[in-house]
């Protein structure tokens, strides 16, 4: 009789803010007021075929990618401590930066994992829960990712265009899906990603109101603490390489050396 009403205290405080919401943060100076978030999908080669070439980024580009960061200075943080870093004050890395892979491949798990473990970095997985799929990506991969320090986000069950969906479907991909992964996994849910980077002000209230302290979107740009709910991106493509990289964060934070433009253009899919 008394193991359901422990479950549901569990649930509802994984559930919880990271700080009540009613609770003001204190001000604080920023050291780090922009930090670059990378939008990764898929490591490895399109099958043939594939609808979205583009999100397919070979081992190879994504291993020098995570190397050249490294040698420039980079550490690796979750969204979680960006947050800490902007409300609290937590000290950051003088050059962090996150890395996120949306929706759920298994290539997640099986490739970038182990390359980034290798330096003891840490990503945030935007899992889209429907793409839980025996054989294909699965609950232990998923267990395998939050062991090593990974951060769940939710990106809903089906990546509908929540623009158009009623307010009971609104909250059941919303609200629901951080649900769901808090009870499978056991761990805080605080980002949302919106799907396709499709969003207005109604999304983001519901998103709002489901518990969550920020959400990630397809906009370009560094995530800034201004926009919780509207946190910007940096697209990682096929083809763009170390190249590609540098030179989105030449552009975007002046901190890096020179190099060439970035390669093929991006998609809106997110």
């Amino acid at each position: 009789m008394t193991g359901t009403p422990l479950v549901v205290t569990a649930l509802a405080l994984l559930l919880g803010s990271i700080e009540p919401a009613a609770q003001s943060p204190t001000p604080v100076e920023l050291r780090v007021a922009q930090v670059p978030v990378l939008m990764y999908h898929v490591l490895g080669e399109p099958p043939p075929g594939a609808a979205w070439p583009q999100l397919y980024v070979s081992v190879v580009e994504f291993a020098r990618q995570v190397e050249w960061l490294a040698e420039h200075g980079y550490q690796a943080v979750t969204l979680t401590d960006v947050w800490r870093h902007w409300r609290r004050g937590v000290p950051l890395p003088p050059r962090p930066v996150v890395f996120t892979f949306d929706d759920g491949h298994r290539s997640v798990r099986a490739r970038a994992l182990p390359l980034l473990a290798r330096r003891r970095w840490t990503a945030v997985l935007n899992l889209k829960v429907g793409n839980l799929e025996p054989g294909s990506f699965t609950d232990g991969d998923v267990r395998r990712l939050v062991a090593a320090g990974w951060e769940l986000g939710a990106h809903t069950f089906t990546h509908p265009d929540l623009r158009t969906l009623d307010a009971a479907a609104l909250e059941h991909e919303v609200a629901g899906s951080r649900t769901e992964i808090a009870r499978r996994f056991g761990v805080r849910v605080n980002f949302f990603c919106y799907p396709a980077g499709r969003y207005d002000a109604r999304v983001i209230a519901a998103v709002r109101r489901a518990g969550f302290v920020g959400a990630t979107t397809t906009v370009e740009g560094l995530a800034t603490a201004d926009r919780p709910y509207e946190l910007r991106r940096i697209r990682i493509s096929r083809g763009d390489g170390v190249r590609g990289l540098a030179s989105a964060l030449r552009a975007r934070t002046g901190a890096s050396p020179g190099s060439a433009p970035r390669g093929p253009g991006s998609d809106s899919r997110g």
